[in-house]
């Protein structure tokens, strides 16, 4: 696996880096049912992992994006993150899991966003069925979101982008944040549809996009920067620099690549944009959209929240 293509030097890599979209996930404490069909992804993947995986690549702060635990565990997974983030650690913000088109909702919205560390909230669509995002009860819940400072996460197949335009659109006040640059089919070499419809999302001024995912679309044996510099383009061209954030997608993105070779494909393709504009991408909307800067006197972890990690 990974991009024919020598290594860049540390002169060339970024000099700082905000990862807005990292996973972790512990098998001993929670159950992720959707990882037992992926050999090289069911197994733990603990801070201590990420922390190696980042090591002298000038990773300063991470956001965890919610891994689509099994929905008993979706409190317990957030809490559990936010203690993480209390140790001596790159993580800063979580966007927790929910579940939109319960009646629960706004109960669950009182409990999590209480702690300044949750940033926004994800429910994984492009597992479920299409109708799910369109029900009313849904809608009217993510328009609660700016009550409580809360952006959504939203994770859609590249055919499902009339999805994403349909919520965004009906929630002009919501900020979106679209994860893995809507999923194009890179192997596939299929984009056209995928350009003009993720032309329309970007034309909503409430709707942002994640730099990541590509890598993980292309063909994991023999991609190539040239595979991923098309969409990537394409992201940048729709959104502008303002409207862009790096994320690594770890430890998904290892079926295809590892996270030195992601990010260091991404920096090659972006070598020639001012740096100033390489900058936004890479952290400086991050820190802006995630609201990253952390208060003085944050909150200590929840009470009841796993206090350390298993061996």
């Amino acid at each position: 696996m990974g991009p024919a293509m020598a290594g860049l030097s540390p002169k060339e890599r970024p000099s700082r880096i905000i990862d807005t979209h990292q996973h972790l996930w512990d098998l001993d404490l929670f159950s992720y049912s959707w990882c037992r069909s992926i050999p090289q992804l069911n197994r733990s993947f603990r801070i201590k992992d990420y922390m190696e995986a980042v090591r002298d690549l000038n990773v300063v702060k991470s956001v965890h994006v919610e891994a689509d635990v099994d929905e008993p565990y979706m409190l317990q997974e957030t809490e559990h993150l936010l203690a993480l983030a209390e140790k001596d650690n790159v993580l800063e913000g979580v966007v927790a899991c929910c579940r939109p088109e319960s009646r629960d909702f706004p109960a669950y919205l009182d409990r999590i966003a209480q702690y300044s560390r949750v940033k926004g909230v994800r429910r994984v669509l492009h597992t479920q069925p299409d109708d799910l995002s369109q029900s009313r009860l849904f809608v009217d819940h993510i328009r609660l979101l700016p009550a409580y400072r809360l952006s959504f996460d939203i994770c859609v197949l590249a055919r499902q982008l009339p999805l994403a335009l349909d919520l965004a659109g009906k929630c002009p006040d919501v900020s979106f944040i679209l994860d893995h640059c809507g999923n194009p089919l890179v192997r596939e070499g299929r984009l056209e549809l995928w350009r003009e419809q993720l032309s329309e999302v970007a034309a909503l001024p409430n709707v942002t996009c994640k730099v990541s995912g590509i890598v993980t679309n292309a063909d994991p044996d023999r991609w190539s920067c040239e595979d991923l510099s098309a969409p990537v383009e394409h992201v940048l061209q729709c959104f502008g620099w303002d409207r862009v954030m790096f994320g690594s997608d770890w430890p998904v993105c290892t079926l295809a690549a590892s996270f030195r070779e992601w990010t260091e494909a991404l920096t090659k393709i972006v070598e020639q944009a001012p740096e100033e504009d390489q900058e936004k991408l890479f952290w400086r909307n991050a820190e802006r959209i995630y609201r990253l800067q952390r208060p003085e006197g944050a909150e200590l972890p929840p009470e009841g929240a796993p206090q350390s990690e298993p061996d």
